[in-house]
């Protein structure tokens, strides 16, 4: 429903208190120097840095930083793990949190653990390198898969994709899989391009921004500024969210000090509560709303779009008890936000991983884009599309091929720049490894950042997988539960690798709003900690001695940027960005005027029915989202409690205060929360904001409960609508 904003309130005096409080810990000089430098933020997509400075965005403000930017350099800026670390087995690092072991310290040198062994050792480089080489060359190439997470950047993705496929293998696979495919998809199919069609500045003249399944108040909170600034102009901004965020009713936003005053600043003009997986019957009402005002564009509707008849047909078919059904949502709320939107002139869109995580996540992006183009506010300044990514590459990384499909132009590019030819055989996306893997069909894989088995759905599956790799080589700055997990009986090697501010050549990223920074790294703390792209330089030249590329010529950073601006369209630019210094946007990508990349020029609406993810729920009455808290980024766990939801703990499912009464449940009392797959043991069952029947607990714990179920388009995994009950603990 459409209700009146209330506290509590996001941000505010004690965020400051725990930024200073985290500077403190890690030291002002380290923390001002790491902040300060002229490299991009590694939190989210949303971008600052490179070479502006630390802490200013590509319009020059200042200073655009935040927690999450704290709270990544705080793990960076550690010493290294002492040698007695491993001296422990791998039972009782297990035993440490994921917090504990974010927090131990740096990854300082090798790492190898032998197939029964249980515990790791430290090697040295040549004998990594050399292991590595020779087990990779004793595996068939299409029994491997490569993976890189999105905070690697550019370079580094690049060598990456090339060295596998030189190798032999399109099994190159990303983290979008497990986050935006969906969107890639979806934007595909309807606007012919991939990402964001608007860059910054066009939120400065907005008149409505829509959010949609995101709580930027946790994951990107620079973008509440803009947030708020819209607010202040006299815009709107509507939130769609089935829990209802304090952090998107009021902020109290740190570089305000009339925020700060005023005890917080009202977000969201219009909270919209649809249940888990209702989105799509929400965007039918809005739209049907909006044809109902007579406020559709109708002339960029027959000047740039095909297939509106058949959208408006079906919209008509629709009823509004169908769509109040599914929704969840009455019709007179759905109406009132519509007459916000039919008002607006200019409205950009932004949503996050709770429309994507689903098995109909494309279709949720698809009407996205319908309810966007029905009144022409994609293709012109200051509105349009924008999935709000996580990683602060993750963009990047999918843009300069790590996927295991590329363009047959791309393809084309790369063998007649480099002199090759490369395999054509379809890839396995970043699931299906895993599942070829569980099956037996993958003997060695290459890791780089992140944390493979936290993110995947069904961990105890997650854990058999990867344990049927008999060679893991995995590239990191921290130790993650990745690391423990899944190698008792193979074998796993850790290398330790530079954060980006600490590259000893420059290096390249690009934001979810198509911009490219350079980041001139330069800062050196750990003396045994190399280069991603160094390492894979010289692990693909001990692999390939004999390959038609000499993959050592490309551990200097100018010669990967040649290549790439040479064979992906769009990143020309980057060819002389190192001497330059000029950042950029990928060319092609935004949509300030109406030519979509489609086969016809014009954007397509795309028609599909109501979902019904409760349809096969059986004895799985209520439907759960996983979510991410305020003091963690993706798999990486800050702190214990979330200061933004009552400072619930981890171990917890956040449940409606109808479904508690219903359930015979107080706040507080102890629960399993069961699905079909897997169970979790004695959280603490706490009332939030939601519709009855819809459900939250965090990720990745709350893992252990999702199925393996997957979009068919995107391969995105269903992490958000998985049925499930909640049962009294006996655990206390």
């Amino acid at each position: 429903m459409v209700r009146a904003m209330a506290e509590p309130v996001g941000g505010g005096p004690k965020k400051v208190l725990y930024t200073l409080a985290t500077v403190r810990r890690i030291g002002l000089m380290n923390s001002a120097k790491a902040l300060s430098a002229r490299n991009a933020c590694k939190a989210c997509g949303l971008g600052m840095g490179g070479q502006r400075g630390g802490m200013t965005n590509e319009l020059g403000e200042f200073p655009a930083v935040c927690n999450k930017s704290v709270q990544a350099q705080s793990t960076d800026i550690q010493p290294p793990l002492p040698p007695a670390f491993f001296d422990h087995p791998l039972g009782e690092l297990r035993e440490l949190t994921p917090r504990e072991l974010e927090h131990a310290g740096r990854l300082g040198n090798p790492i190898h653990k032998s197939a029964g062994e249980d515990r790791y050792r430290e090697v040295s480089w040549d004998w990594a390198l050399d292991r590595a080489a020779r087990r990779l060359r004793d595996c068939d190439p299409g029994r491997s898969f490569f993976y890189s997470s999105g905070r690697s950047s550019n370079e580094s993705g690049f060598l990456l994709q090339l060295l596998a496929r030189l190798y032999g293998t399109n099994n190159v696979n990303n983290c979008s899989y497990y986050c935006h495919q969906a969107t890639s998809v979806g934007l595909g199919s309807t606007i012919g391009t991939g990402t964001a069609t608007v860059e910054l500045d066009d939120l400065s003249a907005c008149d409505l921004v829509f959010v949609i399944g995101a709580n930027p108040a946790s994951n990107h909170p620079r973008f509440i500024h803009k947030l708020k600034a819209c607010r202040d102009r006299g815009g709107e901004v509507v939130v769609i969210n089935p829990a209802r965020e304090p952090g998107m009713v009021r902020f109290a936003v740190p570089k305000s000090a009339r925020s700060m005053i005023a005890g917080g600043t009202e977000i969201a003009s219009a909270y919209l509560q649809p249940h888990i997986g209702g989105d799509l019957a929400l965007f039918k009402g809005l739209a049907k709303a909006v044809l109902a005002a007579g406020a559709e564009d109708r002339d960029f509707l027959r000047d740039h779009c095909e297939g509106s008849e058949a959208f408006v047909a079906d919209l008509e078919a629709t009823t509004w008890a169908d769509i109040e059904a599914a929704s969840g949502v009455a019709r007179g709320d759905i109406e009132r936000v519509a007459d916000i939107y039919a008002r607006a002139e200019r409205a950009v869109f932004a949503w996050g991983m709770g429309m994507t995580h689903h098995a109909f996540g494309v279709q949720n992006v698809e009407y996205i884009a319908n309810l966007a183009l029905l009144r022409g506010m994609v293709g012109r300044r200051h509105a349009g599309l924008l999935p709000l990514r996580g990683h602060s590459n993750v963009q990047g990384i999918g843009t300069i091929g790590v996927k295991p499909v590329l363009a047959e132009e791309v393809f084309a590019r790369m063998e007649s720049e480099l002199g090759v030819s490369l395999p054509r055989a379809a890839g396995m996306d970043t699931l299906a490894g895993l599942e070829a893997a569980h099956a037996g069909g993958i003997d060695a894989a290459c890791l780089v950042g992140g944390n493979l088995y936290g993110a995947t759905p069904d961990a105890e599956w997650a854990r058999r997988a990867l344990e049927r790799i008999g060679f893991k080589l995995y590239l990191t700055t921290t130790l993650n539960q990745g690391h423990l997990y899944g190698i008792d009986d193979s074998e796993a090697l850790v290398l330790p690798v530079c954060a980006r501010d600490e590259e000893p050549q420059s290096t390249t990223q690009e934001s979810m709003f198509n911009y490219v920074r350079l980041s001139d790294g330069g800062i050196q703390r750990l003396a045994n900690a190399r280069s991603e792209v160094a390492i894979l330089a010289e692990l693909g030249a001990r692999l390939l001695p004999d390959g038609p590329v000499d993959l050592r010529r490309f551990a200097d950073h100018e010669n990967l940027r040649q290549a790439i601006a040479a064979t992906v369209p769009g990143m020309e630019d980057l060819r002389d960005i190192g001497v330059a210094k000029r950042e950029f946007h990928v060319r092609g990508r935004l949509l300030h005027s109406p030519a979509f990349r489609t086969d016809s020029g014009r954007a397509r609406f795309q028609v599909h029915p109501i979902p019904e993810p409760r349809a096969a729920a059986g004895d799985f009455p209520l439907l759960l989202a996983s979510v991410r808290s305020e003091g963690q980024f993706n798999t990486i766990i800050y702190e214990e409690r979330d200061s933004y939801r009552y400072s619930a703990p981890r171990d917890s499912v956040l449940v409606s205060p109808r479904d508690l009464a219903a359930l015979g449940l107080a706040p507080g009392d102890r629960v399993d929360v069961v699905s079909d797959v897997g169970r979790m043991r004695g959280v603490t069952a706490l009332a939030f904001d939601l519709p009855p029947g819809n459900v939250l607990a965090y990720y990745p714990e709350a893992n252990v409960l999702c199925q393996r179920r997957v979009d068919p388009r995107s391969r995105t995994p269903n992490f958000k609508s998985v049925p499930v009950r909640i049962e009294a603990s006996r655990e206390r």
